[in-house]
């Protein structure tokens, strides 16, 4: 028993440190500015309770079947929850809507989680408060009403905090967005309009792909532009290659970065590279998409700037052309007869400040075997229409 014991002790453990991680990177990334910021944060932490009452009453059980079905439970819960603490942190440190609940599907991993937690801890405040030779039909059915009753109360507490902070920010004027004007007296363009183009701005580009579900790798590309000049580094860690790339270009100088040699300085003439950056996505994808009218989704917010978002068909050509490192993820295959769709969002200066780009077909050449392949990249420009230092590469 004592073994046993302490195996559950351990895994409630890691749960009292999932929950603990997740309160603290919500008590201290989730600031967006509304009244309950911190209120939100605290309510976060109400799932530590209910397992630090696992770590203090683990739910032993004498039979073999009941000990591994409690083990299973705990484990079961830890993988529902260690993917969703790893969702959180890349949704609060991305740069999109400040919502930690922004559909059922994003939510219901964090309720069967808390669910797994408290009727893991529920058995375990059950045997503690009948007694070890009660009946384990009652143990079960106080547990489960323990379970359910903590489930309920802690869901209802957190959200109703965020969306009570949502709510509160609706209304608030900001200051100030890195995606564009936050003030909410100036009219949105309708997606029927021409989309203009910034003369500067700050872009990243994330590209990833599968086939068949399993991962082609991800591209990450950090890069600024002014005007004509600009500046990009490409992160690639993909089944086909590891390392980094990039180019930049002031006035008539122009440079390129690859693993073996560095930035070299490329002759006078020298032609290639992503020059458009962000122009490139509005150029190839949405002026030159395959569908000519754009379909209107509603309005967005993103840290306090509104934008409207509009949806284009898009073809493999076009894609390519609005993201070239797609290539870096699935080779030299024909991209003709690939199709997808953009989603994208332009805010209140008329300019495009974010793009989301899906598209699939046959994965043929690309992994032997394989059946249907996706892709998907997403733009954002920030700080757009700004004054950006683009510094030389140094050799």
């Amino acid at each position: 028993m004592r073994v046993r014991t302490f195996e559950l002790r351990l895994i409630a453990a890691a749960l009292c440190a999932g929950w603990t991680l997740t309160a603290f990177l919500v008590l201290l990334a989730y600031r967006p500015g509304g009244p309950l910021d911190l209120l939100v944060g605290l309510t976060a932490g109400l799932p530590i309770l209910v397992a630090v009452a696992a770590l203090v009453w683990p739910p032993v059980a004498r039979e073999g079947n009941a000990f591994a079905w409690l083990v299973w439970l705990g484990l079961g819960t830890l993988l529902v929850l260690a993917p969703s603490i790893a969702g959180v942190l890349g949704q609060l440190l991305a740069r999109g809507p400040q919502t930690l609940l922004p559909s059922a599907e994003a939510a219901y991993p964090w309720v069967l989680a808390l669910l797994g937690t408290s009727l893991f801890s529920g058995l375990g405040v059950a045997r503690a408060t009948l007694g070890g030779s009660a009946l384990r039909r009652r143990r079960l059915a106080r547990g489960a009403l323990i379970a359910v009753v903590a489930t309920a109360g802690i869901s209802l507490a957190f959200s109703g905090a965020a969306v009570g902070n949502e709510v509160a920010l609706r209304d608030r004027p900001v200051a100030g967005s890195r995606f564009g004007p936050a003030n909410p007296a100036l009219e949105l363009p309708t997606c029927a309009q021409p989309v203009r183009q910034a003369t500067s701005a700050r872009v990243d580009v994330e590209l990833a792909g599968d086939v068949d579900g399993a991962p082609l790798g991800t591209v990450d590309v950090v890069g600024v532009r002014r005007g004509d000049d600009y500046r990009w580094v490409a992160y690639v860690a993909t089944s086909r290659e590891l390392g980094q790339h990039g180019a930049a270009r002031i006035g008539d100088s122009k440079w390129r970065l690859d693993n073996a040699t560095g930035w070299q300085l490329e002759p006078p003439g020298a032609t290639g590279g992503r020059e458009g950056l962000d122009r490139a996505v509005l150029a190839a994808a949405i002026e030159g998409g395959t569908r000519p009218a754009a379909e209107m989704l509603g309005i967005s917010y993103f840290e306090g700037a509104r934008a409207r978002h509009c949806r284009v068909a898009i073809d493999g050509p076009a894609f390519e052309a609005a993201f070239p490192d797609v290539r870096r993820l699935v080779g030299d295959v024909d991209l003709r007869h690939w199709r997808g769709e953009l989603d994208y969002w332009v805010f209140a200066d008329g300019e495009l400040g974010r793009a989301s780009g899906r598209l699939s077909g046959p994965a043929s050449g690309i992994v032997e075997g394989g059946l249907q392949a996706r892709v998907r990249a997403t733009m954002i420009a920030i700080e757009r229409d700004r004054s950006h230092a683009i510094v030389p590469p140094t050799h």
